[in-house]
């Protein structure tokens, strides 16, 4: 029987589509700022919201969608008014989260709540309910909205926060907007990817479009693809294995980063010699952006 008959599947790959967008869209920004596993800590810190929706028999969803935009607030405060190191608040939420998630899962468990944690952790795609989707395409639709509406606004912070400031740009306000959509990515990926996994989908799809590209939207575009690319493939592979998605979505990501790695080298090779004929395409003014090379992945 065809896959697509199945509701099941057919809410499971359009979440793999959404969640392929948004997470690389904002994992850009947090790799561009040196932040490449902020996603990892609020993933932890969403542990706790889904404990509390187990606890009071409500949706794990949005109980997390709360628990992590309150959490990346505080962690945006404290690193901008530079009390604390940013390494330290992140380890805080490493912990605290999913040690007070385990906790509130546990006594749920005690009390009759039960639910299932693994496919939370892990993702699954046979636990993508109607009501998750419409949570996905609502928080998946804001997500896009800000990466893509605020970009030059985003990346001017990222780059640079003090010329950014003095420029004029809302730097507090896009710092904590973009915390807030990181949160939101988090959430919007766990369903299919996993609470342990989401900071890679974030991450590594970036990391291999930064091999192939030199522009920040190029890089940005590139990264998307590679994302609902991955995603839709691990989805689909995870029914024929029976498989978690969240680990078969990463490895293939990985997979990719190595090959665009492998094809890095000839490129620039061939891009040096066009640029020695004299045959280069000059580049546009909007392709002046470069992004990081190597992100906090390599340096």
């Amino acid at each position: 029987m065809n896959l697509l008959s199945y509701d099941f599947m057919q809410r499971a790959l359009l979440a793999a589509v959404l969640i392929g967008v948004t997470a690389p869209a904002v994992g850009i920004y947090l790799v561009q700022r040196r932040q490449a596993l902020m996603g990892d800590g609020i993933g932890h810190v969403a542990l706790t919201g889904v404990g509390l929706g187990f606890v009071f028999h409500t949706s794990p969803v949005w109980m997390a969608v709360l628990v992590c935009v309150a959490g990346a607030v505080v962690m945006e405060v404290i690193r901008s008014r530079g009390n604390q190191r940013g390494d330290i608040a992140l380890a805080m939420l490493f912990y605290g989260g999913m040690a007070c998630g385990k906790l509130l899962v546990s006594v749920s468990a005690n009390g009759g709540g039960g639910g299932n944690l693994e496919s939370y952790l892990w993702g699954s795609i046979l636990t993508v309910a109607p009501a998750d989707l419409v949570a996905i395409v609502v928080l998946g639709a804001f997500a896009v909205a800000v990466t893509l509406g605020l970009r030059r606004q985003l990346f001017a912070v990222c780059q640079d926060e003090e010329f950014a400031r003095v420029t004029g740009v809302p730097v507090r306000l896009l710092n904590l907007l973009l915390a807030v959509t990181a949160a939101v990515t988090v959430t919007v990926a766990m369903r299919v990817v996993g609470l342990l996994l989401v900071s890679a989908l974030m991450v590594v799809p970036v990391a291999a479009a930064q091999q192939l590209t030199r522009s920040f939207a190029a890089t940005q575009a590139l990264s998307v693809a590679v994302g609902v690319v991955v995603a839709l493939a691990g989805v689909t592979g995870s029914y024929y294995v029976d498989v978690p998605s969240g680990p078969a979505i990463v490895l293939l990501a990985i997979a990719v980063f190595a090959g665009c790695t492998a094809l890095a080298a000839p490129l620039a090779r061939r891009t040096a010699r066009r640029r020695a004929a004299g045959t280069e395409r000059p580049r546009r003014p909007d392709d002046s952006a470069p992004t990081e090379p190597g992100p906090a992945l390599a340096q």
